[in-house]
């Protein structure tokens, strides 16, 4: 038997080894459950990789293929169908379903967030929204856009609509958890003064909270423009991401497939740098 893998507890409550050495690492139900849970996975994955149907598919020869698709795409991008003045206009719609429903989602996630604070809103009010608003984040924003379709018809109100109402649901609660950061006794100052509600909003929550929202909202603008063009294909909102599906599969033209895709990645790069600065100013 090895004793040097024996654990001794101090008074502290630390463990260590026979050898004097901190043990960090403890067993728990917790991490036994996520240790199964990976265990579990990979053997499906395994599985599943050796008894998929392949449909007498030469499996070397589509690796093959996929490699001169993709230096197809990346190495050899043209744009042959569409031109540069429609793709701007395209890339401008796609800018435009991004930020219609960030703004749309911030304005209703701030009002909604006032009453999911805990420190300025009642418990039991705080905790049923908190709920509501949890359930709505977990689908995700195409399924919402999907919902939205069956009302609305495919197009860019549906995408407006299912991008504000996930975007509403993770603006909420990250600007609810920035207005429970505020420090209490500055509420309770101001309560005592005889300060109302919206008093206590723009003299103590919006000064103190302004930076860390601001920096939130555009990074939520940041995945609803990606989201945006994901939404041109799937909803039909047209947009850059419309273009894409076009190229890729009813035009089957890689190429041009890769000049977008290009423009796309640009275009993110760029948004990301603009956050960057907006961030830095905001702090």
């Amino acid at each position: 038997m090895n004793t040097n893998t024996i654990a001794i507890t101090d008074f502290g409550g630390i463990e260590r080894n026979r050898n004097g050495k901190i043990r960090i690492s403890a067993k728990s139900k917790s991490n036994s459950a996520v240790k199964l849970l990976v265990i579990s996975l990979a053997a499906i994955s395994v599985v599943a990789i050796f008894t998929f149907d392949y449909k007498n598919i030469d499996l070397g020869q589509a690796i093959a293929d996929t490699f001169v698709n993709f230096k197809t795409v990346f190495l050899t991008p043209k744009l042959s169908r569409t031109s540069l003045t429609e793709l701007l206009y395209q890339l401008l719609v796609t800018f435009c379903l991004g930020a219609l429903s960030t703004v749309f989602g911030m304005i209703l996630a701030f009002f909604c967030s006032l009453l999911c604070a805990k420190n300025i809103s009642d418990l039991h009010v705080a905790n049923i929204i908190k709920s509501v608003v949890a359930l709505v984040r977990a689908v995700p924003t195409v399924l919402w856009v999907l919902i939205f379709a069956v009302s609305a018809g495919l197009g860019s109100v549906a995408a407006v609509v299912g991008l504000t109402f996930h975007s509403f649901a993770y603006l909420t609660k990250v600007y609810s958890e920035a207005i429970e950061e505020i420090d209490d006794g500055t509420i309770e100052a101001l309560r005592a003064s005889g300060a109302g509600f919206w008093q206590i909003v723009t003299q103590a929550i919006l000064p103190s909270s302004i930076s860390y929202m601001v920096a939130w909202t555009f990074m939520r603008f940041e995945i609803n423009f990606t989201n945006a063009v994901a939404m041109g294909a799937a909803a039909g909102a047209g947009g850059i991401g419309f273009n894409l599906y076009m190229a890729g599969s009813f035009y089957f033209d890689l190429r041009e497939m890769g000049a977008l895709t290009y423009i796309v990645v640009i275009a993110v790069v760029i948004l990301e740098m603009c956050s960057t600065k907006i961030k830095e100013k905001a702090k």
